[in-house]
C-alpha cells in the first residue's frame, strides 16, 4: 500500500509518496494557477511513470491521500472570495471597518507604519452595503433583552440575496454566551435562501472580542464557497481515478481535517501549506533529538519561518491576515517574499529583491518560459551553484544565457558592476533578509537563535541555508531527506486535529491575593470538559487531549496561552496557572514586566484533540554501496571570497557517517545543497544531511 501527501506552492506542486516499507519518493510538477488540481494530477502521473505503472494502478495501491493548499490564501489576498453579506446586531454594522481602532496599522510593515498619515483601510471583504443590522440583543450574561425580530431579519436576508450574495456571515453581540439568535438566523437563511453558504460566529469562534469574532466569521464565509468548489473539484478528480479511501486537508492549527469539513473551516486553511512543513519538522526533530528547531521553508515565492520550542510548535490564537484578524489557533508562521522566484530590481541606484515573484508562469528567466527579469534562481545559475543540466534531475534544462542576460541588463549594468558580482549581490540581499527574519522570529518570542538548530527545506532552502543560518548565528543546519517537499510530507504524516474554544470571562481583581478566591472553578472545569467532549465526538475514541487557558493582565491586550494539566482544577491548580502565566509572560516580554498587581483575566479556554492517522515508519539508509566520492568539481561563487573550486557530490553517493568538507555541492534531483567554506556536512542514518557551520563551538 502507499500514501500520498501533496502541497501546492507558488512555483511547484509537490508530491510525497510513502510505502509501507518506509520508502519515501518525491515528485515535483509545475503549479498550474489556472486550475491547481491539474498540478496535483500531473505530479501523480509523474509518480506513476517513475514506478512504471499506470496512474490507475497507483491509485489502486493508494490507502490515504492528504493535501496542503494555498487556495484560501490566494483567494483572500487576491480578493477572489464569494460575494458575502453580514448579519450583525443593529448599531454595530461598522465593526469590520472600525476594527479595534487599529485598522490603519494592523498588519503593516515597519516602513508603512512610519508613513501612517498616508495609510488606507484594508480592502473590504464585506462591503458596507451588504451589512444588515438585525434587531436583537443579548447581554453579557447571555440573557435576551431584545427578542429577535424575525420578520425584519427575513427582509434583510431577502435584500442580501437580491444583491447577489453567495454567502452570509452571522455575528451578533454576546452570541458566545447565548447562541439562540444566531442559530435561528441560520435557520431563516436556510428557509429564505437554501443555496447560500452560512457561517455563524457562535459555532466557528465562540470567544469574546466583537471585532475578532466578526472578522473571523466574515473571512470564513467569504472563503467557504471558494474552498468548497476547490476541494470538491480535487476530490472528484481523485475519486475519478478510482480512489475510495480518506482524503484529508492540512489546516493551520496543526493537523488534518476530512475534506468534507474543509469548506466549513475555510479560515483555518489560510496557512495550510506552511503548517505542514512545521509539523514535519517537529516529528523529525523528535527523531533526531532536537527539541528546539527553527523552520525555514524557502520555496519559489516566499520564505516562511516557524518556531518549535521544547518539541512543540509555537502557536498563536489570533493573527493578522490582510490586515484583518483571524481568531483561530494556528501554528505561527512568519513569511517574507523571498523565494527562488523573487525578482531583483534596481530603483534609484538601490537593489531590492522581492516580494514580487515570477512564480511558475513565466518563472525565472532561466526557465525559458518567457520570464525576462532576474530572480534568485537566476543568480544561483549564474554563480555556478545550480547545475543547469541537472535541474529536476535533468528533466528540465535551464537556460544559462537567459539568466546571464537578465542579471546583466537589469542589475549589473544599472549598478555598474560585473554579472557575477551583481548575481552575488542578489543572493546577499536575499540571504540577509532571511537571516534578519530568523533573528526577529526568535528574539521577539523571547529566545536566542543560537539555541536552535535550523531545519532548511523547500526547493531553495538547502541552497541558501549555509549562508543565512550562519549570518543568524546558528551552528547546526538540518536538510531533511524530504526537504524539497517537506510541507507535503507534513500533510501525509500529520495527525487528525480539531480545536475548540470558548470565552469564559473570569478574572481576579487588582491586588488579589489568590486568584482562586475570585473565579468560578466549577465553570472553568465544565467548559474544559465540554470542549474535550466535542473533540472526542469529532475524532472518535483514542483521541489525545490538550487543554489551555488564555490569560492576560487586566487592561492589557497581550494574551498568553497556558497549558492546563490533566484532571479537574482545584484552587491550588488555579493559583498555579497564574504563576505559570506570569513566568511565560516575563520570558516573552522581559524580566519584571508582569503586572500581577493589576489583576488577571481568564479570557478563553481551548481544547485540542489529535488522533493518529496510519503512516509508515521511516526507513534507515543502507550506506554499504555508497562511495562518498565527488563526481566532479566546478567553480562556484561565494560571497566575499569569489569563485572557489567546489567538489560536486550526488546525494545517492553519500552514506551515513561519512562527513564531507566545504566548499562543496551535494546535488539531488529536486534540490541543491550548498556547504560553504569552513563548513562540514554529514548524512545521519535516516538520510537527512546535517551541516555544521563555522558558528559551531
Amino acid at each position: 500500500m502507499s500514501y500520498i501527501g501533496t502541497d501546492i506552492g507558488g512555483t511547484f506542486t509537490d508530491l510525497v509518496l510513502l510505502s509501507d516499507d518506509g520508502d519515501i519518493r518525491i515528485f515535483k510538477a509545475l503549479t498550474t494557477p489556472e486550475d491547481r488540481t491539474k498540478g496535483v494530477l500531473n505530479a501523480m502521473n509523474l509518480a506513476a511513470e517513475a514506478l512504471g505503472i499506470a496512474p490507475a494502478e497507483l491509485v489502486a495501491r493508494l490507502q490515504y491521500f492528504s493535501h496542503g493548499t494555498t487556495a484560501a490564501t490566494n483567494a483572500f489576498i487576491e480578493r477572489k472570495g464569494a460575494r458575502t453579506g453580514l448579519l450583525t446586531t443593529r448599531g454595530f454594522e461598522d465593526t469590520l471597518r472600525i476594527q479595534r481602532a487599529m485598522g490603519g496599522w494592523v498588519g503593516m510593515a515597519a516602513h508603512e507604519i512610519s508613513h501612517f498619515s498616508v495609510r488606507r483601510l484594508p480592502d473590504p471583504i464585506v462591503p458596507r452595503a451588504l451589512t444588515e443590522g438585525i434587531v436583537e440583543r443579548v447581554d453579557y450574561k447571555g440573557e435576551i433583552i431584545v427578542p429577535l425580530d424575525e420578520d425584519a431579519a427575513r427582509a434583510s436576508i431577502r435584500k442580501l440575496v437580491a444583491d447577489g450574495v453567495e454567502s452570509i456571515a452571522i455575528s451578533l453581540l454576546w452570541s458566545f454566551r447565548n447562541m439562540a439568535h444566531e442559530r435561528r438566523l441560520a435557520e431563516l437563511v436556510a428557509e429564505e435562501a437554501p443555496g447560500v453558504f452560512v457561517t455563524t460566529s457562535s459555532s466557528l469562534v465562540p470567544i469574546i472580542g466583537e471585532y475578532e469574532r466578526a472578522s473571523t466569521t466574515a473571512i470564513n464565509a467569504y472563503l467557504g464557497p471558494v474552498i468548497h468548489r476547490y476541494i470538491n473539484g480535487l476530490e472528484r478528480a481523485i475519486r475519478g481515478h478510482g480512489f475510495e479511501g480518506p482524503i484529508s486537508i492540512m489546516e493551520s492549527g496543526g493537523g488534518v481535517l476530512p475534506a468534507s469539513e474543509a469548506a466549513f473551516q475555510a479560515a483555518n486553511l489560510l496557512t495550510s501549506g506552511p503548517a505542514g512543513g512545521v509539523l514535519a519538522s517537529q516529528k523529525l526533530g523528535e527523531l533526531l533529538g532536537f527539541p528546539n528547531v527553527l523552520t525555514a521553508d524557502m520555496g519559489g515565492t516566499s520564505f516562511d519561518v516557524g518556531l518549535i520550542v521544547n518539541g512543540q510548535p509555537l502557536l498563536e490564537t489570533v493573527r493578522e491576515e490582510g490586515r484583518f484578524h483571524v481568531a483561530l489557533p494556528s501554528i505561527k508562521v512568519t513569511a517574507i517574499g523571498a523565494g527562488g522566484g523573487s525578482i531583483a530590481r534596481v530603483c534609484d541606484g538601490h537593489m531590492t529583491v522581492g516580494p514580487e515573484s515570477a512564480g511558475s508562469t513565466p518563472g525565472p528567466a532561466c526557465y525559458g518560459r518567457g520570464g525576462v527579469e532576474p530572480t534568485i534562481t537566476d543568480a544561483d545559475v549564474v554563480l555556478g551553484i545550480i547545475d543547469p543540466k541537472y535541474f529536476l534531475g535533468g528533466k528540465m534544462r535551464l537556460d544559462v544565457e537567459a539568466a546571464h542576460k537578465a542579471v546583466r541588463e537589469h542589475v549589473a549594468e544599472p549598478l555598474g558592476m560585473g554579472v557575477a558580482e551583481a548575481a552575488s549581490g542578489i543572493r546577499e540581499v536575499a540571504n540577509n533578509q532571511m537571516a534578519d527574519l530568523l533573528r526577529r522570529v526568535t528574539l521577539r518570542a523571547g529566545y536566542d537563535p543560537r539555541d536552535f538548530v535550523l531545519m532548511a527545506y523547500g526547493g531553495a532552502g538547502a541552497t541558501h541555508a549555509h549562508q543565512f543560518a550562519e549570518a543568524a548565528g546558528i551552528a547546526t543546519i538540518i536538510v531533511p531527506n524530504t526537504g524539497p517537499a517537506h510541507s507535503a510530507y507534513g500533510t501525509v504524516t500529520g495527525d487528525r486535529h480539531r480545536s475548540f474554544s470558548l470565552a469564559i470571562g473570569q478574572h481576579a481583581p487588582a491586588r488579589f491575593r489568590r486568584a482562586s478566591d475570585h473565579v468560578d472553578i466549577a465553570k472553568i472545569n465544565d467548559s474544559l470538559n465540554g470542549l474535550a467532549a466535542r473533540c472526542v465526538e469529532a475524532l472518535g475514541d483514542g483521541v489525545t487531549i490538550k487543554r489551555f487557558i488564555g490569560m492576560r493582565f487586566r487592561q492589557q491586550v497581550h494574551e498568553i496561552s497556558v497549558a492546563v494539566p490533566d484532571g479537574a482544577l482545584d484552587a491550588a491548580g488555579i493559583d498555579a496557572l497564574v504563576d505559570r502565566f506570569e513566568e511565560q509572560y516575563e520570558r516573552v516580554y522581559g524580566k519584571n514586566t508582569a503586572l500581577r498587581i493589576s489583576g488577571v483575566e481568564f479570557s478563553v479556554v481551548r481544547v485540542e484533540g489529535t488522533s493518529p492517522v496510519i503512516k509508515p515508519v521511516p526507513r534507515k539508509v543502507d550506506g554499504s554501496n555508497r562511495t562518498n566520492k565527488p563526481i566532479d568539481a566546478r567553480e562556484v561563487y561565494f560571497y566575499g571570497k569569489g569563485f572557489l573550486t567546489a567538489a560536486i557530490y550526488r546525494s545517492e553517493d553519500i552514506g551515513p557517517g561519512q562527513p564531507v568538507a566545504g566548499p562543496c555541492i551535494i546535488e539531488r534531483p529536486d534540490t541543491t545543497i550548498v556547504v560553504g567554506p569552513a563548513q562540514t556536512a554529514e548524512m545521519e542514518p535516516y538520510g537527512n544531511i546535517i551541516i555544521r557551520t563555522s558558528q559551531t563551538v
